[in-house]
């Protein structure tokens, strides 16, 4: 069980860290002496603008894998010849 609660652990801190890294999340400080504050953002559009990105690369390496193999709307030579 404990080992189960640290991956999940490092995987949050793994996905936090690729966030401020992407910056899809930002942490400002401010105030006065007596009264500071601490802000956390979370900038939504910039994930949504990664995750279409992400989507267009996939799909693109997905097409690129086709071509080379052949496999997709083409049909192979063998079905083909198989034609009366």
């Amino acid at each position: 069980m404990k080992r189960i609660l640290v991956v999940l652990l490092l995987i949050v801190i793994g996905v936090v860290c690729f966030g401020f890294y992407q910056g899809w999340f930002a942490f400002s400080t401010g105030g006065t002496d007596e009264k500071p504050n601490a802000t956390f953002t979370i900038d939504k559009d910039k994930i949504r603008e990664d995750e279409k990105k992400a989507e267009e690369k996939i799909h693109e390496a997905g097409e690129a894998i086709k071509e080379k193999t052949g496999i997709g709307g083409e049909k192979s030579k063998t079905e083909e010849s198989k034609k009366p």
